[in-house]
């Protein structure tokens, strides 16, 4: 049981790694979507086809208010649940199996 502990510790922390490096892609979205930079520049595609999966389903179901998009919003906190929620209860979980 200590191995499996330590998996789900490893992959504990893989996840809130991803799950982090997607925050700062979203929030590197929005403030991008702020001063309308050149749509050719490479790094700002890598950010927008990086984001784009993330913020696309979001923007189907939830609607444009006095046009501003919630969407990056509703990501970043669904992001934040799962960094608190999730990669919590797993690094439990694995703590539990590892020092049982």
């Amino acid at each position: 049981m200590i191995y499996l502990g330590y998996f789900i510790q490893a992959f504990a922390g893989i996840l809130d790694m991803l799950l982090s490096f997607a925050m700062i892609v979203i929030i590197a979205r929005a403030i991008l979507s702020w001063v309308s930079p050149d749509p050719y520049n490479p790094i700002v595609r890598i950010i927008n086809q990086l984001s784009e999966p993330m913020l696309f389903p979001v923007r189907r179901r939830v609607p444009y208010f006095s046009g501003i998009d919630f969407s990056p919003m509703i990501v970043l906190l669904v992001i934040f649940f799962l960094q608190n929620f999730l990669v919590q209860s797993l690094q439990h979980l694995a703590f539990g199996m590892i020092h049982g």
